[in-house]
């Protein structure tokens, strides 16, 4: 018997192009999938690097265990300060505990301010595991002990974070009010730092954890102080003048000079004389 002849099969270069394309964005799709997969597990990691090595609190420091508005147990200090001009709560960056911050404090106190500082969750003998919506928590419950326990009037309390504390300031002031903020080596969000580190990638879209202090500067009510080095290695110092930029008045930004950590110690003078100027403003 004989096979009849099969029709000859014709493929166009568009049709090899089209499968072409969809297998390409098929395959894109799938990377995107597993990058995003990968992101979500590893982010905290990545924002977050808290020590828990266990420290001894020095004398004349009073601790503090406050629950927050979820119930989790956040461990803090209150440091008193003779005859203190104003009370300044004190959110510390994205590593270490509140151990880490003895010379800004003592810096502090020599100024004329007592001081309030706090362990975000997971950090130092406080209870649970960071987050963004959790360090906003964590802050509040301290303002909620200067303002409620305390009984310190707002108009005294100036919030003060440094690098990641910076967004946790931004964000408490635009929610309670404040007699003034400080932020220290500042970031403007979350994307636009994973964004600069990872530049072929789409992570600006995919990051949980915003902290996104360029979009609500605006909202500030109090005077805002800007402490930032031009030598800092991780965040640019075009970042404190868009957030100059985007702050309503007053405002100021001060120039440091040092690394990330240490610009606050290697400019002590400038630093000294800046926070004493903003904690005593001339009288209108």
């Amino acid at each position: 018997m004989l096979c009849e002849a099969q029709p000859p099969v014709h493929i166009t270069v568009n049709q090899i192009m089209r499968k072409l394309i969809f297998r390409l964005f098929r395959a894109t799709g799938v990377a995107i999938l597993i990058f995003y997969i990968f992101l979500m597990w590893r982010e905290p990691h990545l924002i977050y690097y808290p020590d828990r090595t266990p420290f001894i609190t020095p004398a004349g420091i009073t601790n503090l265990n406050l629950i927050t508005s979820d119930g989790v147990q956040i461990h803090g200090w209150f440091i008193p300060a003779p005859a203190a001009r104003v009370t300044v709560l004190l959110l510390h960056g994205n590593a270490g505990n509140i151990s880490d911050r003895l010379e800004k404090i003592q810096i502090l106190r020599a100024v004329g301010a007592e001081v309030c500082i706090i362990d975000y969750r997971g950090y130092g003998r406080s209870a649970g595991t960071p987050n963004e919506a959790g360090t906003y928590r964590d802050a509040r419950a301290a303002y909620d002990y200067l303002t409620k326990t305390l009984h310190r009037s707002t108009h005294n309390i100036v919030v003060y974070g440094e690098s990641l504390g910076s967004a946790v300031a931004v964000e408490l002031a635009t929610q309670a009010p404040v007699g003034g903020v400080i932020i220290e080596e500042a970031f403007t969000s979350v994307p636009d730092v994973a964004q600069k580190l990872l530049k072929i990638l789409p992570v600006r879209w995919l990051v949980r954890n915003r902290y996104d202090t360029l979009h609500k500067i605006s909202r500030l009510s109090a005077p805002l102080l800007i402490f930032h080095s031009r030598q800092d290695e991780m965040f640019p110092y075009q970042y404190a003048e868009r957030l100059l930029a985007a702050a309503p008045e007053p405002k100021q930004l001060v120039e440091l000079h040092g690394g990330h950590n240490d610009a606050f110690w290697e400019s002590q003078d400038v630093y000294r004389q800046a926070l004493r100027q903003f904690f005593n403003p001339p009288a209108h």
